[in-house]
């Protein structure tokens, strides 16, 4: 059947396409600039746009959704007619393994059942002391930096590194760090790379890349698989750590998670867990770095709320105005600004149809920017996360850790990371942009391209030179 004639069967039309060049579609547009590409496609077609990359004969063709009411379709109503069965998502299969991200169907129900019990909010605030943990230790650290100057992209990124790794191998975390450091880069390049490739080589050929991400793979599996095994044979002791947790979780319906289960949950966690994360602490503190008036707000609550004393997960509640400063930063700069789905059936999205076994993008970046429920969309304001404000809204018109029944199961513990971490942070560090227009790249997460520095100064320090 073609295209038109299930538009015509199913009342829909035919989605209107971004023009692009004779032969190459929006190649080289997307290859530039994906997420203005997205953008610039809503503000000339409307919610559903379809979008072609390529030569003929190798051409992919997304049908991009942006409006909350079709986000809402695709993760929510109708999730089951959208499934993680894309080329992209077997990249990351190939890549970290089948666990919660990837895996579909039964072998997903299995798995978050199993891991469901270790992400209540009773087990999710006993992390918070791995979190002020190593947000400590990177206060400390600061003190040293050279000229008063900090790179946050990079600095978060590694915090939230540190902080998930203690939080999911105990007391194992130096002896995995270093190793998860220098390989999830590799293997997270090469894994975007062939994810957006519309033809990749077998990894099994012997090319210089191929070969470079198979050592990270294996000393990464190794390193995983060395730990795993000692929670397994007694030689590490159980703990309260969530990889132990995660190897004593069993029910009577879905046993236990074997080795290469909990194997590949180690690496979704790492990867979702701190990137994710990271992402959200990178640009809530640039954005605040550029608007001085809301990071006095913001640390004015703090001071007020926490004084001297260590927090811990009971105080995120008390500080209101700087999880709205997180949302917004989530609302501008999603961890996640793009994700993709494939149509088992049509569909009828917006009064156009979306056809059988079609690509179908969500772009968090261009509908949290949408004009319909975002007025003055690039203005940087918390207060449009009051409850009164989020109360107007569709649901999915903000929808930074996905929705429906594959929601990230991680979304509370890293609301309560993030929020711990910027309010210790602001406690002891004024901030002002160095870099103040980003450049950005979307793969896996968004990522900073290059520095996102800024200019720290303790708050109880004189004010430092500035030429």
């Amino acid at each position: 059947m073609t295209q038109t004639t299930e538009a015509r069967n199913s009342g829909g039309t035919e989605a209107p396409r971004l023009a692009g060049v004779p032969l190459l579609g929006s190649l080289f547009d997307l290859k530039s600039d994906s997420l203005g590409t997205y953008l610039r496609a809503m503000h000339a077609h409307g919610d559903v746009v379809r979008i072609t990359a390529g030569p003929p004969g190798l051409r992919a063709e997304m049908h991009c959704v942006f409006s909350a009411e079709g986000a809402h379709q695709v993760l929510g109503s109708e999730a089951a007619n959208f499934r993680k069965d894309n080329h992209f998502y077997q990249e990351i299969r190939d890549s970290f393994g089948n666990g919660l991200l990837t895996s579909q169907d039964e072998d997903y129900l299995r798995q978050r059942r199993l891991v469901q019990p270790l992400f209540t909010k009773r087990r999710v605030e006993g992390y918070a002391g791995a979190v002020v943990t190593e947000t400590d230790v990177t206060i400390d650290a600061w003190e040293q930096a050279p000229e008063g100057i900090v790179d946050v992209s990079h600095e978060m990124m590694r915090l939230a590194l540190r902080a998930v790794a203690r939080i999911l191998f105990g007391t194992d975390v130096e002896a995995t760090i270093d190793v998860v450091d220098r390989c999830f880069p590799v293997i997270t390049e090469y894994t975007m790379r062939r994810g957006y490739s519309p033809v990749t080589v077998p990894r099994d050929w012997p090319t210089p890349g191929n070969r470079r991400a198979a050592a990270a793979v294996h000393e990464l599996y190794r390193v995983c698989d060395g730990i795993v095994a000692e929670r397994r044979d007694g030689t590490s002791p159980q703990g309260e750590d969530l990889l132990s947790l995660l190897a004593a979780a069993t029910n009577a319906e879905d046993g236990e998670l074997d080795a290469t289960e909990l194997r590949d949950q180690m690496l979704i966690f790492l990867l979702a867990g701190h990137e994710s994360t990271a992402t959200s602490l990178a640009f809530a503190l640039h954005l605040l770095a550029r608007h001085p008036e809301i990071q006095t707000r913001a640390r004015d609550e703090i001071h007020h709320a926490l004084g001297d004393r260590t927090p811990d997960a009971g105080d995120v509640e008390r500080l209101p105005y700087l999880t709205r400063v997180l949302k917004e930063a989530m609302r501008l700069y999603p961890a996640a600004p793009v994700t993709g789905r494939r149509a088992v059936a049509a569909s009828e999205i917006g009064g156009h149809t979306v056809p059988a076994g079609a690509d179908v993008m969500l772009a968090p970046w261009v509908t949290h920017r949408h004009p319909r429920y975002w007025p003055d969309p690039e203005r940087f304001d918390p207060d449009r996360f009051t409850p009164e404000a989020e109360a107007t809204r569709p649901r999915y018109a903000y929808f930074p850790f996905g929705g429906g029944p594959r929601a990230c199961i991680g979304q509370h513990f890293s609301m309560m990371e993030s929020v711990l971490v910027l309010a210790m942070l602001l406690r002891v560090y004024e901030f002002d942009a160095v870099d103040t227009d980003l450049r950005l790249t979307a793969g896996i997460s968004l990522r900073v391209d290059g520095t996102a520095r800024c200019r720290i100064r303790r708050v109880d320090a004189p004010p430092t030179h500035r030429p």
